[in-house]
């Protein structure tokens, strides 16, 4: 059985008994379904992968708000404060994920952060051509890339627990 559907199950059926058609309802509804879930886990015998991925995800929404936020600043440091010479660049990131939502998901959250763009995806689906605000050391930056916003997408996608 589906341990999502039966979550988004539960938080409705929490959003209802509230009488609450707010989004903090469900959200709370969700929360609480989870460790309902969580804790009845070996009365179904399912394994623990759903509340992994969970917790990966979680993760990574973390990982990109903070990413977020510092880039943030340095894009509005680079605009803001007189005399700070950036140098810009296209950059090609050779891509660990395979499939098409993998690729899909790093780079949007790429183009997503400040100072970078995802332009295009290679014919083979190996390389992502980026273009960074700040490309004065190409091999850094692709490698920040690659250990931070690519790595934390392979581990949600990964199925070992």
């Amino acid at each position: 059985m589906n341990l999502f559907a039966i979550n988004l199950f539960l938080a409705f059926v929490w959003m209802v008994l509230t009488d609450t058609g707010s989004a903090s309802a469900l959200v709370s509804g969700f929360v609480l379904g989870f460790g309902a879930l969580w804790l009845a886990q070996p009365l179904y015998g399912e394994p623990g992968m759903y509340f992994v991925r969970t917790f990966r995800i979680m993760h990574l929404m973390l990982f990109f708000a903070w990413d977020l936020i510092k880039s943030s600043i340095s894009v509005a440091a680079a605009v803001l404060l007189p005399g700070r010479v950036t140098q810009s660049g296209i950059i090609d990131m050779p891509l660990d994920v395979k499939s098409d939502v993998e690729i899909l998901l790093v780079a949007n959250l790429i183009s997503l952060t400040p100072g970078t763009l995802s332009l295009d995806v290679s014919e083979d689906r190996k390389t992502l051509h980026i273009h960074a605000m700040f490309a004065a050391d190409p091999e850094a930056e692709v490698q920040g890339l690659k250990d931070g916003m690519e790595r934390m997408v392979r581990r949600v996608f990964e199925d070992d627990a």
